[in-house]
């Protein structure tokens, strides 16, 4: 299979994953600024996450563009990662609903940690069906970032039930780390 199939089904989740997360939040009933306020924690929560949606995508945007061909395990790795970032609607809604509550907040970070190491799982597929000296190979190189993200969602999900926002925090610093475009897979591919 090639990968242009794949890349358009998953983006076609990914739309459906923002569109439920920005349908999830309710205008506040009121029409000044401390009502506005109570709904604050919701609409961060939303921001955070479109901004995990976008890395996610910008990322997957770029992987796909190394392999030769997509096998079977590829497609399941794929899967196996669009259902993790499906559940950031869920995960996001209860942590902004409830203000950044410890297990929520957990929740999130749990589901971040999954989505990561689905993440991983894919580019070992690629690289499993492509080989050792395969573009995405290369192009990842010792993949620093891919390796501390797991990590310090493995201390923010403990640390959300001592703060929820050194948590969050956590979570947000992540975020920043992976915002800065990763440009490895670009510049092998211009090779």
């Amino acid at each position: 299979m090639r990968t242009e199939r794949l890349a358009a089904f998953s983006d076609g989740v990914l739309a459906i994953i923002i569109t439920i997360m920005v349908l999830e939040m309710k205008p506040p009933h009121g029409a000044d600024l401390a009502t506005l306020a109570s709904v604050a924690p919701v609409f961060v929560s939303y921001i955070l996450s479109f901004i995990y949606v976008a890395i996610y995508w910008n990322n997957h945007h770029h992987l796909l563009h190394t392999p030769s061909h997509v096998s079977g395990l590829v497609l399941w790795a794929n899967m196996h990662l669009l259902f993790w970032l499906s559940l950031f609607p869920f995960a996001t809604a209860w942590m902004g609903e409830n203000h950044f509550a410890p297990l929520p907040t957990a929740l999130y970070g749990g589901v971040l940690l999954a989505a990561a190491v689905a993440y991983y799982l894919l580019q070992l597929a690629i690289l499993r069906g492509e080989g050792p000296q395969a573009k995405l190979a290369r192009a990842l190189g010792r993949d620093l970032k891919g390796k501390i993200s797991p990590l310090i969602y493995l201390a923010a999900i403990p640390l959300a039930f001592v703060s929820p926002w050194i948590a969050g925090a956590l979570y947000v610093a992540v975020a920043l780390m992976w915002l800065v475009p990763d440009k490895r897979i670009e510049k092998v591919l211009g090779e």
